[in-house]
This record gives structure tokens, C-alpha cells and sequence, in this order.
């Protein structure tokens, strides 16, 4: 089962951790507590996910949620540009990249409704992949040489993940319009108390609409249901909770909303592809061997 890696091992402080990599060797499967993009470029390899494996395509964007896992396999200069995000950071100074739909959707929706356990694969035309790759290798640059200017790290950010969002090929990217205010404000309802017993029809009572109706809004903007979504957010809170606390895998569940040990595991599993015990097992071996960043996350 994979490792996990964890931002407070790997981003020494920033919100942001970058790298340009040319793989040969295969890369374990591993899973994250951060947010990860990487993207494609030339060479040949096999991206490996909970679904099995699948030859990578130069253009490629693969997105993983905190909790996913991934791995490359037959590796052959394999060009990898990793840019990855805090979780604690996509709540907190960088929470205004979810007000950007077009980056909404390429950051939360995709990879929460692909229903392949938080990893989402688009595509975009090989010439911005080089352009993506060409500004997450500056981005690297600008993390190395001086950590007292976070704008140009958020603006270098900002134009990777521009350049990634214009490069999509979806006619759902230009047709795509702000979030219904109804649906953010029951995100930003469970988001605040994800571990209270939260029922459609209260969720549709706060915002004054019918609970049918809520619903067909939560699919057309976010891509799951309501509690398809409020079980997703508790998961990556779970995820969370067993890599960074000392609370027992019953706790943990309790913590987040899920009272019965095993119906939490169950759905941790769904949802992340690992038991909640064999999650914070791979993040205390990976604690304890004093993992360094491997050379594509």
C-alpha cells in the first residue's frame, strides 16, 4: 500500500512546493495530505491510481485531492512538473482561488466527481503544457531564491494555474458562471461544521429552497450531490486527523460526523482508497523514515 507524503515535511513553510522532473525510474505509489497538479510533457510512462494503470499522454494534468494516491510506472525520460498546494493553505490564504470558477473547477470539482478517489485526468494542447511547465520550473526557481517575496510565488501560481484552465479543452470552462449563492452558502454551512448530522432537508430549509431543487443546483455547479459533497469534505478532514493527531481511528470518524467505526471506514475507503488504519499507518512509516521529497510527487 503507498506512503504518504506531508506538506509540513515538504513546503518548509510555504503554500506552494514546485519541481521540474525527468523520470527513468518507476515512483512508488504514494498518497498526499496536500493538493497536487502535475503535469505532462514529453517521454513515455504508466500513471497508476486506484483504477488501475494507464499510459500518460504529453498534455496531461492529473489533480489529486489531499488523500489520493498515484504512482508512475516504465518510466522513459519522462518529463513530470509538479506544482502542489497546502490544504491548510487552500483554507486559508490561498481559500480565494475556489472564488475563480474556472479554477474551481479544475482544483475541487473534477477531481471530487470523477469518482476515482480524488484524482482527476484532463487534457490540455502540448504547447501550454510547455508553456505550464516552462512557469512551474520559475516557480521552483522563485520558492528556491528568496522566501520573503510570497507575491511573486502567488503570481507565478496564479499564471500556472491560468495557463492550465485556459488550456482545457471543455466547452464548460467558457460556459461555466459563478456558484449559485444558495449552493456556497451550504458549502460554507458544512465546511464550518462538518461532523454535525446535516439532512438535505435542513441544508434546503437554511437556504429556503426545495431540497430537490438543491440538489440538481449542487450536480449542475459542483458536480455531486449535497451529502455527496459533505462526504468527500469529511473524508479529506479524516485524512487530515490521522496523519497529523494521535486520536484513534474510531475518534477520528466520531470527529468528522461518522459515529460507527465501521461504516467510517467503509467510506474513508470509498472515498480515499485506503482503511483509516492503513492510511495513518503509511503516514507513521513515512514519519518516521524521514521521507525527503522524491523527485516527482
Amino acid at each position: 500500500m503507498p506512503a504518504t507524503l506531508h506538506e509540513h515535511a515538504l513546503f518548509a513553510g510555504s503554500p506552494v512546493l514546485a519541481g521540474v522532473h525527468h523520470l527513468n525510474p518507476d515512483i512508488e505509489p504514494h498518497a498526499h495530505d496536500f493538493l497536487e497538479i502535475a503535469v505532462i510533457g514529453a517521454g513515455h510512462g504508466r500513471h497508476v491510481t486506484s483504477q488501475g494503470e494507464r499510459p500518460l499522454r504529453h498534455g496531461e494534468v492529473v489533480v489529486l485531492r489531499p488523500g489520493a494516491w498515484h504512482g508512475f510506472r516504465g518510466c522513459a525520460d519522462l518529463t513530470v512538473a509538479n506544482c502542489c498546494l497546502s490544504a491548510q493553505a487552500l483554507g486559508a490564504e490561498l481559500a480565494l482561488l475556489y472564488d475563480i470558477p474556472m479554477l474551481r473547477r479544475l482544483l475541487w470539482t473534477d477531481p471530487v466527481a470523477s469518482g476515482t478517489h480524488g484524482v482527476a485526468v484532463t487534457a490540455v494542447d502540448p504547447d501550454a503544457a510547455e508553456e505550464a511547465i516552462a512557469e512551474i520550473g520559475l516557480l521552483e526557481r522563485d520558492l528556491g531564491a528568496d522566501r520573503r517575496r510570497p507575491g511573486r510565488v502567488l503570481g507565478r501560481l496564479v499564471t500556472v494555474l491560468g495557463i492550465l484552465a485556459d488550456g482545457r479543452d471543455s466547452v464548460q470552462d467558457t460556459l461555466e458562471s459563478a456558484v449559485h449563492p444558495a449552493v456556497a452558502a451550504t458549502i460554507a454551512r458544512m465546511e464550518e461544521a462538518p461532523a454535525h448530522p446535516w439532512r438535505l432537508d435542513d441544508l434546503a430549509q437554511a437556504v429556503n429552497l426545495d431540497p430537490t431543487y438543491l440538489g440538481r443546483l449542487f450536480v449542475r455547479y459542483v458536480g455531486l450531490t449535497p451529502l455527496g459533497f459533505l462526504a468527500r469534505l469529511r473524508a479529506e478532514r479524516a485524512a487530515t486527523l490521522l496523519a497529523h493527531s494521535a486520536l484513534p481511528a474510531a475518534r477520528v470518524g466520531a470527529a468528522v460526523g461518522w459515529d460507527d467505526p465501521t461504516y467510517f471506514a467503509r467510506r474513508f475507503r470509498a472515498l480515499v482508497g485506503l482503511t483509516p488504519t492503513e492510511y495513518r499507518r503509511r503516514s507513521r512509516s513515512a514519519g518516521r523514515a524521514g521521507l525527503s521529497a522524491p523527485e516527482s510527487s
